[in-house]
């Protein structure tokens, strides 16, 4: 096995496979260890199968050396060509042995290579493959529910979208948990955004609709972003995540109205944000978000930099209000509309977060004057007394 070797200063790792890792570790003196990773191959001119391979090694040799008794519980693979790279991806998970939540789409990484890989990690986790379908990880008090890419071939984009979480709502149902009281987190990568985006509002609205999810409850955190699948029928993929255990109030939600307006306002049913208290660390889980304003405005329309500031801002105050900040983020993905913004945003991410695993994205945003899109995961050390340790 090639040796893996810590960068001088900061949390990556460079390895010999030709890719490089970014890695996020939080623990808590009584707690379960966490770990975000994000693996990019490096080889720009290689074969996709070559860029796989590499990936797949580093991710295989970091579970068995780098990270003895962490377990892989949620990945996402990105894909420059998924028409011709993901059957390359299927191949390797068909030869594992392991049970891990797994999405695959095309949303091409920026730096000019085939494929990244986002990986959560949780020490000492028992993964399990549900009757329903889902991916049960359990560590600890808690029933950890990740579902990875579910798709449907049949209908447009508001039917596909409607049946997708009508079946959630089925299999978290099987589970005795529901959408409305269980569902932390929701992902919807559509083909063709700009065309399938209202589609998919419409679905969302009408399921929302019939579990009680209204803006006088409340929604779901969720990114929706351009992203496809191979097969071109496929409109829109969802990945999902739940939790079974919570207690009232352990659920809360974020709003920043200074900042941001309501998503209702505009029609979306989705929340900005969502924090998870546990009795050991707060979890705060950041929605796609761009550059707009409290009354629902795109901001700075035509200027990258801009809306790179504005979206920062945006972000940082739906943070402060779980009573986080910048240096609790443990991941985060950024989605462009168009790739020759790609120097300008990477410079600006490196600079201000250097040590935060992330990747740059080709995925268009659901309003064509948006450039930028972020979506971030947050964790925080906190003591709550009347809740259970994560």
């Amino acid at each position: 096995m090639k040796k893996i070797e810590m960068a001088s200063n900061i949390n990556q790792l460079k390895t010999s496979y030709d890719a490089r890792v970014e890695i996020y570790e939080f623990c808590t003196k009584n707690g379960v260890g966490e770990c975000h990773i994000m693996i990019h191959a490096d080889q720009n001119r290689s074969s996709a199968a070559a860029q796989i391979d590499g990936v797949m090694d580093t991710y295989n040799h970091l579970k068995e050396n780098e990270l003895k008794g962490y377990v892989p519980v949620f990945r996402r693979f990105f894909l420059s060509d998924a028409a011709n790279q993901e059957s390359l991806v299927c191949q390797h998970l068909d030869e594992e042995k392991e049970t891990v939540a797994t999405s695959v789409v095309e949303q091409a990484p920026l730096d000019g290579t085939k494929v990244a890989l986002w990986v959560y990690f949780v020490k000492d986790a028992t993964c399990r493959l549900l009757d329903c379908g889902l991916v049960e990880a359990t560590f600890g008090n808690y029933r950890h529910l990740w579902g990875g890419t579910t798709t449907l071939k049949d209908g447009n984009s508001e039917q596909q979208t409607y049946r997708l979480l009508t079946g959630y709502a089925t299999q978290l149902a099987q589970e005795n948990l529901t959408l409305e009281n269980d569902c932390i987190r929701t992902w919807f990568f559509v083909q063709n955004v700009d065309v399938n985006y209202e589609g998919v509002v419409h679905g969302r609205n009408d399921v929302f609709a019939l579990h009680d999810l209204t803006s006088k409850t409340h929604f779901i955190t969720s990114t929706g972003i351009g992203g496809r699948s191979a097969d071109k029928n496929i409109l829109v993929q969802m990945n999902t995540y739940a939790v079974g255990g919570l207690e009232n109030g352990q659920i809360n939600f974020l709003y920043a109205k200074d900042f941001l307006n309501p998503t209702y306002e505009y029609g979306v049913s989705f929340e900005r944000g969502t924090y998870v208290d546990y009795g050991d660390r707060r979890h705060v889980f950041i929605s796609g978000t761009a550059s707009i304003d409290n009354k629902g405005n795109v901001v700075h329309v035509g200027d990258i930099e801009k809306q790179v500031e504005r979206m920062w801002q945006n972000v940082e105050a739906l943070l402060e209000e779980a009573e986080c900040g910048f240096q609790d983020l443990g991941q985060m993905l950024v989605y462009l509309r168009d790739p020759a913004d790609y120097a300008i945003v990477k410079r600006l991410f490196d600079m201000k977060f250097p040590d935060v695993p992330k990747v740059i994205l080709l995925a268009p945003v659901c309003r064509p004057t948006w450039l930028i899109e972020m979506e971030c995961i947050a964790l925080k050390e906190m003591q709550h007394p009347s809740y259970k340790n994560l």
